[in-house]
């Protein structure tokens, strides 16, 4: 399975106790192409995140593997904006960090960035 550059999952955690589902919902967004999560908009309404993003199943919840519990539109848009702020911090010194070879080349050297670069 190829690595994702990003290592969101590993950022701390705040005042939030991580669970399996949270966890794992970080390392879903890890694998999100970033000019995919670049185009997420704050002010899009919940179906058009839903329509967005394209795996959530008819009840509302997101489908994602290994869950104790369903991941709503509500914590989808609260992790993708700390996904997203996590990639806007480290952007720059993760490019710089790459070979000048293309971002989709550096994907698959199955390398991974933590969170102490950013």
């Amino acid at each position: 399975m190829e690595q994702p550059i990003w290592n969101f999952e590993q950022e701390p955690w705040g005042d939030e106790r991580p669970d399996e589902t949270s966890i794992n919902l970080r390392a879903y967004f890890d694998r999100m192409p970033d000019d995919k999560m670049q185009q997420y908009s704050p002010d899009w309404i919940d179906e058009r995140v839903i329509e967005w993003d394209g795996n959530f199943r008819d009840d509302g919840a997101l489908m994602i593997a290994c869950c104790e519990r369903d991941v709503d539109v509500t914590e989808y848009r609260r992790v993708v904006e700390l996904a997203r702020a996590y990639r806007d911090r480290g952007r720059g010194e993760l490019l710089q960090a790459l070979p000048q070879s293309s971002t989709a080349t550096n994907r698959s050297t199955n390398r991974s960035i933590s969170s102490n670069v950013l």
